[in-house]
C-alpha cells in the first residue's frame, strides 16, 4: 500500500495550521493524533483560509468514525485509508472534500543527527499508529529502508502489515527499555524473518535466520558467561559438592534453536548461572544455620548506634554601619532567638531584641547591603533600626538566619516555608572527587552562599548529573554520606530515576517524610531518533503536604550549530514526560505544578563563530597567544578578556538560550538568576584555568566556545512565594570538562487546611467564583466554537462553560472569542475559608467544541480576586510548551462573613522598599495588589487590537 503522507504522527495544533498554511488551497488536509483519546485522530481540513479540526473516533469494535454536524448519519470504517478515501467526495458532512493531501515535512537539516522534525512522530513513541521507523515491504532489501511508510490502519491481511507490527513493537520496547545496543540486530532479522516464515510454511521449523542473529548478537556473552559461571561454581564449591557441567539444569534447554551449537551452549551456560543464583543464597543460609546449630554458638546483639542529632547553628557576628558612621556588632543567636545590637565607642551599649518582637525585614533595592529592621516596643510606636553590611552577601545571611529563626520559634505543626537545592553537573564520565562539600554547601563562583549560612541544610536536595558513569546504588550512597558528613543529617530518598548515564535524586530531611506523597517519576529520550537514551531527561515530582513539585534534569543535544535540534528535545520532553496529577495531563507540563525546576546540560551555546588552533586557549594569556603558542583569533581573545575581567553580558548577550528565550521558542516565563559567574564549558581536565577550544568527534574536530552549558530555571504559580538565594558554580572540582552548578531557593508551602468551625456546626456558608465576562484572543485559523474547563485543587470537579458568545476572525490569523457571565459557572470551593482560598489557584484550557482539543492554558491566582468588587486579570496561553494567546477578564471571589480571618506567613515579614520609602508601621496581613476601578456595567468586547501581530490584548507588555 502507498504512504500515507497526510498522517502526521503526534504533531501539536499550530504545527498542523502551519502545515495548512503553506499548503494554502481549499481542501487540504492532514491526519494527526488526537491530543485526548488514544487510538483516536484528528482530521484538520482547510477552507477559506480557516482550519476545520473534526474527530476520528474508534467504536467498540474498532471501525472508525468522523464526528461531523447532526444530521448526517456516521459513516464507519476498518480503516483510517479507507475513512480518507470516502471523505473525499462531497456530501458528506465536512464543509468541503478532502482533495490535496499535506504530506510530511522532512527531518529539520539543522538537527544534525538522525530525528524527527516537528512534523514527524517520534521513534518508539508507542502512542500513534505508525512509528518513524520505515520498514521494507516483501522482497524489498533492507537497503531501501527510509523510503517507505506503515500507513496507519492498513488492512491485517496484507503480508507486509506483519514485519510493520512486528517493527513497530521492537520500537515500543526499545522505546521503553535500556537494551537499545541490540535493536540494530533485531532490526535485520525482522527486515528478512519472512525468509524464516517461508521456511516455517514448507514445513522446516528450525529458523536458521534467526539462530544466526542471536548467536551474532550473543557471540560476546560468552567470556562474560565463562566468567561469572567459573566464580559461581567455586562459591558453590564451598557449601556443597562441585556442580557437575552436565548437571539437569544444563540439560533442560529448549530444542526449537538446537541447529546452532555455540548458541545451544550459550543457552546452557545462561541455564546453569540462573540455577546457581536461584539456590546459592539458601544454600549459604543452610549451612551457616547448621554451623551455629553444631557449635552451640550464640549471634552478639549488634547495638546500634543513635543517628547523630542535626548540629545546633553558632552564635553568628556581623560588623555594620548603624546611622551614617557608628559602627555596631550585631549577634544573630537562632537556638534561643534572639538578635543583640552592640554599638561600638565609649560605654558600649547592648540592645537584645526577642525574635516576637520583630515585626518586619525590609530589604533596600538602591543600596543592595542595607536593611531595615522594625521592632515593637511596648506602649510605644513601632521602632526601626537601619544596618548597612559589608555587602551584600553579608545581608543576605543576615536575611536568611533571621528568617531561619522565625522558622524555628513559629510553634507552627507543619512548615510555611522551606529550602531547596538544585545542583546540576555533567560529570564527564569519570568517577567524582573524594568531596563534594563546595558543590552542595554552594561555594565558589557567582552568587554564593556566605560562610555563616553555607552549612545550614536544606530541607530538599535534588541533585541531577549527567554523564554520570556510577551505579544507580553506588551514587545514591556517595550523595548521602556526603550530605551526612557536611551537616550531621541522615537524607532520606524520596527518588532516583536514570536513564542512562542521566540522573536525578530527590532526598528530603527525616522529619519531611512523611509529608512527601504522590511521588511520580518519568524518563523521556531523545537521542538519534528519539531512542537512545545518552540524550533526553528524567523527572519527579511529588506533594509536599499541599504543594506540588516537579524537577526535570536533562541533557539536550550538543553542538554549538544545532540549537533548533535543542528546542525540539526540549518540546519532546516537555510533550511526553508523565509527571504530575494524571487529572492534568491535559494541560501544559509547566502547569501542573506549584514550582516546576528544569535544569541539567541545556548545552545551549555562545553565537559566535569562532576560528581557533589548536588545542587550547588560557585565560589571561598575553599577546593572544593561546597555551601552545598558537595564535588564537582576535573574537577568541576577546572572549577570554571578557571572562577575565568578568564582563559576562556581553557575552550573555549572545548565549543561546536567552536569545531562543528570547523569541518564546523554549522555557516561556521560566525564571532564571543572574549569571555572575564565569562558561562552565569546556574546560581542562584538572584545571579550572583553561579552557579547551577543540574537541574530537567522529564528524571531525568541532570548536568549542566556552559556554554556559549548565542551567538551572524555574517556573511558579503566579502569586506564590519564591526567592533565588544563590546560583553560582564551584571552582574546585575538576575531575570533568564541566563545573557543577548550585542554586538555593526559598519556597513557600501549604500544608492540609483545618478550619476553626466544624463542618455542620453551623448553617453551611459557600464561598463562589463569579465571573463577568472573559474574553480570549488565540493564534489560529480556526473558526470553531470554543468553551472553557476550570481546573483546581479547591472544586470537588471539573467544571465548564458553555459555548462562546462572541467571536471574530477579523484578523488574520487571530480568532477572538468572548463569554458574558451568563455562560460562565458560579464555582463553589469545597472550603469558604480566606486563608485557604488565598493559597488556591485556577487551570482554565479553552477547548474547540468539535474537536474538544486544547488551544491553550493558563492559571490564575484567587488570592487577588478575593473581595467584593471583581477584579481584572490578564495572562497568556500556552499549549505544549508554546504561546498560543492570552486572556483576561473580570472576576471576584466571595468569601462569608465570619469566615474572613486570615494570618501573616512567615515569608510576608520579608519586604523590599526603595530608599525613600518609609516603613509600614505594622506588617501587612494579606498583601493585595492595589484594587482596579471599572465601570459597573461591562461594556461589550473591543473588536480593535493593537498589536495583532503579538495577538496579545491591549495594554499587555
Amino acid at each position: 500500500m502507498a504512504a500515507a503522507g497526510w498522517y502526521h504522527c503526534d504533531i501539536s495544533q499550530e504545527v498542523a495550521e502551519e502545515l495548512l498554511a503553506k499548503a494554502g488551497r481549499d481542501g487540504s488536509f492532514l491526519v494527526r493524533d488526537s491530543e485526548l483519546v488514544k487510538g483516536a485522530y484528528a482530521l484538520c481540513l482547510l477552507f477559506q483560509r480557516h482550519v476545520y479540526t473534526y474527530r476520528i473516533l474508534p467504536d467498540d469494535e474498532g471501525l472508525l468514525s468522523v464526528q461531523t454536524i447532526q444530521g448526517i448519519q456516521a459513516k464507519c470504517f476498518h480503516t483510517l485509508p479507507d475513512l480518507i478515501g470516502a471523505y473525499q467526495h462531497p456530501n458528506n458532512g465536512l464543509v468541503t472534500p478532502l482533495l490535496h493531501p499535506v504530506r510530511r515535512p522532512r527531518p529539520a537539516e539543522d538537527s544534525g543527527e538522525p530525528g524527527r522534525g516537528r512534523g514527524l512522530c517520534p521513534a518508539g513513541s508507542g502512542e500513534g499508529p505508525a512509528e518513524l521507523l520505515t520498514l521494507p515491504a516483501v522482497g524489498e532489501d533492507a537497503r531501501g529502508w527510509g523510503h517507505t511508510m506503515p500507513c496507519p490502519g492498513a488492512p491485517h491481511s496484507s503480508r507486509t502489515h506483519i514485519p510493520q507490527q512486528l517493527h513497530q513493537r521492537l520500537q515500543e520496547q526499545v522505546h521503553s527499555s535500556p537494551s537499545s545496543d541490540f535493536m540494530g540486530f533485531m532490526a535485520e532479522y525482522l527486515a528478512h524473518h519472512v525468509q524464516d516464515l517461508e521456511a516455517l510454511c514448507q514445513g522446516h521449523p528450525q529458523l536458521r535466520h534467526l539462530s544466526t542473529a542471536l548467536a551474532t548478537a550473543c557471540r560476546a556473552l560468552h567470556s562474560e558467561i565463562n566468567f561469572m559461571l567459573a566464580g559461581l561454581e567455586t562459591l558453590a564449591r564451598v557449601f556443597e559438592a562441585p556442580v557437575s557441567p552436565h548437571s539437569p539444569a544444563r540439560e533442560q534447554v529448549s530444542s526449537f534453536l538446537s541447529g546452532d551449537p555455540d548458541l545451544e551452549l550459550l543457552l546452557n551456560k545462561i541455564s546453569t548461572v540462573n540455577h546457581l543464583l536461584s539456590s546459592l543464597e539458601k544454600k549459604v543460609l543452610k549451612s551457616l544455620q547448621e554451623t551455629v546449630t553444631r557449635h552451640n554458638l550464640a549471634l552478639p546483639s549488634v547495638a546500634v548506634a543513635p543517628l547523630p542529632a542535626a548540629r545546633p547553628l553558632a552564635v553568628q557576628n556581623f560588623e555594620v554601619k548603624v546611622g551614617k558612621s557608628q559602627r555596631a556588632a550585631v549577634t544573630v543567636d537562632v537556638e534561643s532567638g534572639t538578635v543583640t545590637i552592640t554599638r561600638r565607642g565609649s560605654g558600649s551599649q547592648e540592645e537584645v531584641i526577642p525574635q516576637d518582637k520583630i515585626l518586619q525585614l525590609i530589604k533596600y533595592q538602591s543600596v543592595q547591603s542595607k536593611v531595615r529592621l522594625v521592632c515593637a516596643r511596648e506602649n510605644q510606636k513601632s521602632l526601626s533600626r537601619d544596618f548597612i553590611f559589608p555587602s551584600a552577601r553579608k545581608r543576605e545571611a543576615f536575611c536568611q538566619l533571621l528568617q531561619l529563626m522565625k522558622i524555628q520559634h513559629s510553634n507552627l505543626d507543619e512548615p510555611e516555608i522551606i529550602s531547596v537545592y538544585v545542583g546540576t553537573w555533567n560529570m564527564g564520565s569519570t568517577p567524582p572527587p573524594r568531596s563534594l562539600a563546595s558543590w552542595l554547601t554552594s561555594r565558589g563562583l557567582g552568587r554564593t552562599q556566605d560562610e555563616t549560612t553555607a552549612c545550614i541544610p536544606h530541607d530538599i536536595y535534588v541533585i541531577g548529573t549527567q554523564e554520570n558513569s556510577l551505579g544507580d546504588r553506588e551514587w545514591v550512597e556517595f550523595l548521602c554520606a556526603s550530605l551526612k558528613t557536611l551537616m550531621a543529617i541522615d537524607y532520606r530518598v524520596v527518588a532516583l530515576q536514570c536513564l542512562w548515564s542521566i540522573k536525578i535524586v530527590v532526598l528530603v530531611k527525616p522529619e519531611h517524610q512523611r509529608r512527601i506523597s504522590h511521588v511520580h517519576t518519568s524518563s523521556v529520550k531523545t537521542g538519534i531518533a528519539n531512542t537512545l537514551g545518552n540524550k533526553g531527561a528524567v523527572g519527579v515530582s511529588f506533594l509536599f503536604n499541599g504543594t506540588s513539585f516537579g524537577f526535570v534534569n536533562c541533557h539536550l543535544a550538543s553542538g554549538s550549530e544545532k540549537t533548533h535540534r535543542r528546542n525540539q528535545n526540549y518540546g519532546d520532553i516537555l510533550h511526553s514526560l508523565a509527571l504530575g496529577d494524571k487529572r492534568l495531563g491535559c494541560f501544559d507540563l509547566t502547569l501542573r505544578f506549584t514550582h516546576l525546576f528544569w535544569f541539567g546540560d541545556l548545552n545551549y551555546r555562545l553565537d559566535m563563530d569562532v576560528q581557533v588552533g589548536p588545542c587550547r586557549c588560557q585565560a589571561g594569556d598575553n599577546g593572544g597567544r593561546g597555551a601552545w603558542g598558537v595564535t588564537v583569533s582576535s573574537l577568541a581573545q576577546d572572549i577570554l578578556t571578557h571572562i577575565v575581567k568578568k564582563e559576562f553580558q556581553a557575552l550573555l548577550a549572545v548565549d543561546q538560550l536567552n536569545l531562543e528565550r528570547e523569541k518564546n521558542k523554549v522555557f516561556l516565563r521560566f525564571s532564571e538568576g543572574d549569571i555572575s559567574f564565569p562558561p562552565t564549558y569546556r574546560y581542562e581536565w584538572g584545571t579550572r584555568d583553561t579552557y579547551m577550544w577543540q574537541k574530537s568527534k567522529p564528524t571531525g574536530m568541532r570548536i568549542n566556545v566556552p559556554s554556559w552549558c549548565d542551567r538551572i530555571l524555574w517556573k511558579s504559580h503566579p502569586e506564590t512565594h519564591v526567592v533565588c538565594n544563590s546560583y553560582g558554580c564551584t571552582d574546585d572540582i575538576v575531575t570533568s570538562d564541566h563545573s557543577p552548578v548550585f542554586a538555593t531557593f526559598e519556597v513557600g508551602v501549604t500544608s492540609q487546611f483545618v478550619p476553626k468551625e466544624a463542618p455542620g456546626s453551623s448553617p453551611e456558608a459557600l464561598a463562589c467564583i463569579e465571573w463577568e465576562s472573559i474574553e480570549v484572543m488565540l493564534k489560529t485559523t480556526s473558526r470553531s466554537k470554543c468553551y472553557i474547563e476550570f481546573h483546581s485543587y479547591c472544586l470537588e470537579e471539573m467544571q465548564r462553560s458553555g459555548e462562546n458568545t462572541f467571536q471574530n476572525c477579523d484578523i488574520p490569523g487571530f480568532l477572538k472569542l468572548g463569554w458574558s457571565s451568563k455562560h460562565l459557572p458560579v464555582l463553589n470551593p469545597i472550603l469558604p475559608d480566606l486563608e485557604y482560598l488565598g493559597d488556591q489557584h485556577l487551570l482554565l484550557s479553552i477547548k474547540g467544541v468539535e474537536s474538544c482539543e486544547s488551544f491553550g492554558e493558563c492559571c490564575l491566582a484567587l488570592r487577588s480576586a478575593i473581595g467584593t468588587t471583581a477584579q481584572q486579570f490578564e495572562t497568556f496561553l500556552f499549549h505544549r510548551g508554546e504561546e498560543t494567546g492570552s486572556v483576561r477578564g473580570w472576576m471576584r471571589v466571595r468569601v462569608p462573613r465570619g469566615r474572613c480571618g486570615t494570618r501573616e506567613r512567615l515569608y510576608e515579614w520579608i519586604s523590599f522598599e526603595e530608599e525613600d520609602a518609609e516603613p509600614a508601621a505594622e506588617p501587612p496581613m494579606c498583601p493585595k495588589p492595589p484594587p482596579q476601578s471599572r465601570p459597573r456595567s461591562l461594556p461589550e468586547p473591543a473588536t480593535g487590537f493593537t498589536n495583532p501581530a503579538y495577538f496579545i490584548f491591549e495594554g499587555v507588555p
